[in-house]
């Protein structure tokens, strides 16, 4: 009988979203929240053999993986599995998989990221929290008609966000690091510079996976090129926006605001500064968690265990991990 850890299910939903029935002679544990204090994360899954961890939710560096000895394999969700350290799963002996298809979670990022778009620039959240106390406009919103929409990275999700802001009557404008002119061209979007994206956008988008290339990309220099009445958007990963830098961009004006999805440590913390600031829209990361591309990413993760029983495991990340076996 294996035991299975099912990881940071946050909205209590995975029971019903998936055919947990398909994985024998397994015993199933649903977990609500994270554990990020290494020792009470080791305490909580010390009994289980299997993780199903939801994308990067829960991090594992060598210190938790180290202090789980009857671990064998997290099966996780998503293309990457950049919260394990894969080195010392490896020499643990730990199988670690990803999703098949990634969950197919860039449609809901795009939408997402127009959610928040039209949120900030129409004061959506503000006004509903204004409605609720009896006021009434208290703010003039701005039309996207006319508007300059940048998007850094024209990948998956870029791609979306463009064609969305094109119907929209917006001129689209993108730079990435493996970007082309004539690619660029192709979705009917304006090639620019670095620094073009940030100087010209009435909205900045970002949509580039983070990397030692990414991290810390857009700081100081970077809002001091943007305009006042320009927002910044974030859906891809914390770490590539400098958060100082952001915080003191939102404070003093440089920008006139911010939507954001995804924060430095997650769930966002009480007191963190980005609560106090009434000119941002703050979602709790909801980029991919809608129940379609949560059932697909279960799906996948179960697949994975059930193979991994059969003693042929897919979607490895450490083959070398089978040479052990």
């Amino acid at each position: 009988m294996f035991r299975i850890a099912v990881l940071d299910d946050y909205q209590d939903a995975a029971h019903e979203l998936a055919d947990w029935g398909s994985i024998s002679d397994a015993e199933l544990q649903f977990f609500h929240n994270t554990l990020h204090e290494p020792g009470a994360l080791i305490k909580r899954l010390k009994p289980f053999n299997v993780l199903m961890t939801m994308r990067e939710r829960t991090r594992f560096p060598a210190e938790v993986l180290e202090g789980l000895p009857n671990l064998r394999l997290i099966s996780g969700t998503g293309r990457r599995q950049s919260n394990v350290d894969i080195a010392t799963a490896t020499r643990l002996g730990i199988t670690v998989c990803s999703g098949a298809g990634g969950g197919g979670s860039a449609g809901s990022t795009a939408e997402l990221t127009w959610a928040l778009i039209l949120s900030c620039f129409r004061h959506l959240a503000l006004e509903d929290r204004e409605i609720r106390q009896g006021h009434w406009q208290t703010r003039l919103g701005s039309g996207l008609e006319g508007k300059a929409l940048g998007i850094l990275g024209l990948g998956r999700i870029g791609t979306r966000v463009a064609k969305i802001g094109q119907a929209f009557g917006m001129h689209v404008i993108s730079w990435g690091p493996t970007l082309t002119r004539e690619r660029a061209k192709e979705h009917g979007v304006t090639y620019v510079s670095w620094e073009g994206l940030f100087s010209d956008a009435d909205v900045l988008s970002i949509h580039v996976t983070l990397s030692d290339l990414s991290r810390g990309w857009v700081g100081a220099k970077e809002f001091g090129l943007m305009r006042p009445t320009a927002y910044l958007i974030n859906t891809a990963r914390s770490a590539i926006v400098d958060q100082s830098a952001l915080l003191d961009a939102l404070g003093n004006g440089s920008i006139a605001g911010a939507g954001l999805d995804v924060y430095d440590e997650e769930p966002l913390p009480p007191g963190d500064p980005m609560l106090g600031l009434d000119n941002t829209v703050l979602a709790p990361h909801l980029g991919y968690a809608t129940r379609e591309s949560l059932a697909a990413f279960y799906r996948d993760a179960i697949a994975n265990v059930i193979a991994w029983q059969a003693g042929s495991p897919v979607n490895v990340e450490n083959p070398d991990v089978l040479k052990k076996t």
